[in-house]
């Protein structure tokens, strides 16, 4: 393995975050059977399912907080007026309900 390369099982881990956080249609289960052959524990994978869960639902609420106040202004704006989307002022993740960071 190259420098440069990452272990099988962190790309795995990563793979399954993503497809987690990004909501796609496979969820990432096809990483489970690498990651117990790999011998990836349990606990580790459920630390990773839930930092990425968190993600996905954090984002979520903050798309749907600037949705609602565009949302607002577009019917509080003067015709005509372009409607600026107002961006949360938090840039940062908020820790998991059992206080894992996700930053």
């Amino acid at each position: 393995m190259s420098e440069a390369s990452l272990h099988p099982s962190t790309v795995a881990l990563v793979a399954l975050a993503a497809n987690i956080a990004a909501n796609h249609p496979g969820q990432g289960l096809c990483q489970i059977d690498r990651l117990k052959s790999l011998g990836v524990s349990k606990a580790q994978v459920d630390s990773v399912i839930e930092i990425a869960r968190h993600i996905r639902d954090e984002a979520a609420m903050k798309l749907d907080v600037r949705f609602a106040e565009a949302y607002a202004s577009a019917f509080s704006a003067p015709a005509g007026k372009d409607v600026e989307i107002p961006v949360p002022s938090s840039a940062c993740c908020t820790p998991t309900p059992t206080g894992k960071s996700c930053c």
